[in-house]
Order: C-alpha cells, then structure tokens, then sequence
C-alpha cells in the first residue's frame, strides 16, 4: 500500500517493541486503506493522529496494549464488539489489543470508513446534535 508517512509517525513506531510494531504497522495501514486522502501527524507532542476532514483515530502504545482511540462520538456501531473502552466517552472509544491478540481488521476497517463518512457529513459532532 503507498501512502505519504510522516517521519514522525515512524520515529513512534520505530521505537516501539516488535509486537506493538506490528499492531501499529496494520492500524496505519487499515486506515490509508479506508481512504487514500487519510493524512498522519503527531498531536499531543508525541501521539500518531490519522485525520481526513477530522480526527479518525489515534495510537498509543501502553505497557501490555496498543490503544487504538476512534474519534467517533459513540455513534459508529460496533457489530463485532471489537470495542474494549471509553463507552461512555462522549468524544472517543478505544480498541486496545495486547500482545499475541489478533486484530479484526474487517471491523476496524468497517469502523475507519464510517468515521470518514461522519467527517466528511459535518463530523460526529454535527450527525450526533
């Protein structure tokens, strides 16, 4: 998959255990391949953002997981219920995966695109008021 990276963004990765590695490695791409307008930065000084016409999602690499925030405003269903925190959270939930899980990518891929399409209808702000 081609896509612009941010030099950053691998520093981040880079400097990370193998399996976190790993994990990171496929949520960046899950979310190029969600939409190739997808852009990544750093937030927070140190934080990956990906952002298309608002914030998708975010990484943070903790001791036992890898969190995945989804800016979403809780309005994304979660079928597969891939959703581990942040229920109640009125700006983000988390995916947190741990080291040897498996990531359901069809569903944070389903997850990624309809955030898109929220960001790109106003942001869930807007759908959700």
């Amino acid at each position: 998959m081609s896509y612009v990276a941010d030099p950053r963004v691998d520093a981040y990765i880079d400097a990370l255990p193998d399996w976190q590695q790993r994990i990171c490695h496929e949520v960046r791409d899950l979310v190029h391949a969600a939409d190739p307008e997808v852009e990544e930065t750093i937030k927070r000084t140190v934080q990956p953002y990906f952002v298309l016409q608002g914030n998708i999602c975010a990484l943070l690499a903790a001791k036992t997981h890898v969190n995945v925030f989804l800016y979403d405003g809780a309005i994304v269903p979660d079928p597969e219920g891939i959703i581990t925190g942040g229920h109640d959270n009125k700006t983000a939930r988390t995916v947190a995966v741990k080291e040897g899980e498996k990531l359901n990518a069809p569903a944070l891929l389903a997850m990624f695109e309809q955030i898109i399409a929220n960001n790109r209808a106003g942001g869930w702000r807007k759908l959700k008021g």
